[in-house]
């Protein structure tokens, strides 16, 4: 997993279902804080920024604090998936793809696509093109956070063009 990787996801996501969510202007992504969706990780943010700006979407990238993975929905959705296959053997991609097609979360199947593309590893920008980034992105602080004043340091927003 990378962060083009990540953001292909996310473009191939919008692509296919961003009708049925025509009014929505603000995208809130609960992020974990891993490697290669970090706040720091240079790729990544270049791609998120491309991303909102394609797309005219403002984004907020909310961080779980360390050690709070718990409170992350996706966390449980894997735990999900490990029960359904309950030990079994997964010595094949089509069986690895069945057990996640069939699984169930709240009643609901999730979309299950195979992704076939090689990514690189280790891209990374330059100090200049990271600042050029920065420049476009608002990380907000304890003290430009009233609504949550103890959680600004985890919440970071693009503007992609629109308000």
């Amino acid at each position: 997993m990378t962060s083009d990787f990540i953001v292909d996801i996310l473009a191939d996501f919008w692509k296919s279902e961003s009708w049925r969510f025509a009014d929505i202007k603000t995208l809130v992504l609960n992020q974990d804080n891993g490697g290669e969706n970090n706040s720091r990780r240079t790729q990544f943010m270049k791609r998120i920024i491309e991303f909102a700006h394609q797309y005219q979407l403002n984004i907020r990238l909310a961080y779980y604090p360390p050690y709070h993975s718990k409170y992350n929905p996706i966390e449980r959705t894997w735990g999900i998936l490990e029960k359904s296959w309950n030990g079994s053997v997964i010595d094949e991609v089509e069986t690895a793809l069945k057990f996640a097609e069939n699984m169930r979360w709240k009643g609901k199947h999730p979309v299950v696509k195979l992704v076939t593309q090689t990514y690189s590893i280790g891209v990374k920008l330059t100090k200049k093109a990271m600042s050029a980034i920065e420049s476009q992105i608002q990380r907000l602080t304890n003290s430009t956070n009233e609504k949550f004043p103890n959680l600004g340091n985890w919440f970071i927003d693009i503007c992609g063009g629109v308000t």
